[in-house]
């Protein structure tokens, strides 16, 4: 090849020099990255609000047993409250997610519970016979108390499945479709 003419030598210069469209190409560059960030952000906050949702649904069932039941006459209630599952069920569904909450089948369950001497609840017996105090568990001035338990769940779908942290299968265990939730409340 022969020497480059001025003409092309000067032309050359000036693309080198010439700056406009840059912000353009390094916006296309970035916009992947960013578009990445905001859909993670927006599927992991969808999630946690769901699972808080999920939470609060299960508190409000055991809450509505708490309700249903009157406690002079119908306790143990999985026993005596006709209207139990039926009011816990209505509870489970009253959050923003409604029916699609559930209430786990055969996760209704009552048993009577006392303080031990290390100030925790421990399990005295179930609902079939009810302990006339909590010697069981070693504070026989203590009267056992009526608890009852419930799980509700909930089957989770990512916004962006497959692409998303939340979309993968699990990310160190903090991602979890059905999302399952507990509750426990003393119902006397």
């Amino acid at each position: 090849m022969g020497p480059v003419p001025a003409r092309k030598k000067s032309f050359l210069r000036a693309f080198r020099r010439d700056s406009h469209g840059s912000a353009a190409v390094e916006f296309a560059l970035v916009l992947p990255i960013l578009c990445y960030m905001i859909m993670n952000v927006a599927d992991l906050s969808i999630y946690i609000y769901k699972r808080m949702e999920v939470d609060y649904a299960a508190q409000m069932g055991a809450q509505a047993a708490w309700k249903t039941c009157d406690e002079t006459e119908e306790l143990p209630a999985t026993v005596n409250c006709g209207d139990l599952e039926t009011a816990v069920t209505a509870a489970v569904g009253g959050t923003s997610l409604g029916d699609e909450v559930s209430l786990v089948a055969g996760s209704l369950e009552e048993a009577y519970y006392c303080v031990n001497d290390a100030g925790a609840l421990e399990l005295v017996s179930d609902v079939s016979t009810k302990p006339s105090d909590c010697t069981d568990a070693g504070m026989p001035s203590l009267q056992p108390g009526d608890y009852i338990s419930l799980q509700v769940t909930y089957d989770y779908t990512p916004l962006f499945p497959g692409i998303t942290i939340t979309g993968m299968t699990t990310v160190g265990g903090m991602i979890e479709s059905p999302i399952v939730q507990s509750a426990f409340m003393r119902l006397d």
